[in-house]
């Protein structure tokens, strides 16, 4: 794997770990739990700041192609690191911005998804050739959802 499909991998890990902070089936927030948001913090090795759960919403919001108010500013700084022009941040906001500023410089935005289950609504990456891929799992949600649309097809007279 060359540098930049680790970098590009890393940014991907980061902000699927950040949209997932919510867990829908279980009824959790990570945000709501002061001890596991600050081991979040400590695993990424990163700062808190005040406008996370806004970050976090939006994005969340943007990519399952909801409207959603722009998260506020954070504070990215660009450096110099090994004479490559980088991205670089300490907080946890920040830090996920870069991220999906990179992924979208890179073409890879737009396959971050949200599984349109209503009990799941996970983050993922879509690692498909055409990019195509609705679900998080075929094998969980989109056979829900397939034997759940086959069931009201057999309903009908």
């Amino acid at each position: 794997m060359s540098s930049a499909e680790d970098s590009s991998a890393r940014d991907v890990a980061l902000l699927l770990d950040f949209l997932n902070t919510v867990d829908f089936e279980l009824h959790t927030d990570v945000l709501d739990d002061p001890v596991g948001w600050r081991g979040w913090l400590t695993d990424h090795a990163l700062a808190d700041d005040p406008h996370t759960r806004a970050t976090r919403d939006g994005l969340r919001a943007v990519i399952g192609g909801r409207a959603a108010p722009p998260p506020p500013p954070a504070t990215v700084q660009v450096e110099l690191v090994a004479g490559i022009p980088t991205l670089v941040a300490t907080t946890a906001t920040g830090a996920v911005l870069a991220a999906a500023t990179r992924l979208a410089v890179l073409g890879e935005w737009n396959r971050i998804k949200i599984c349109p289950a209503g009990d799941c609504r996970w983050a993922f990456f879509d690692r498909s050739r055409n990019r195509s891929r609705t679900w998080c799992s075929m094998r969980v949600c989109g056979n829900r959802e397939k034997a759940r649309t086959w069931r009201e097809r057999a309903k009908l007279p």
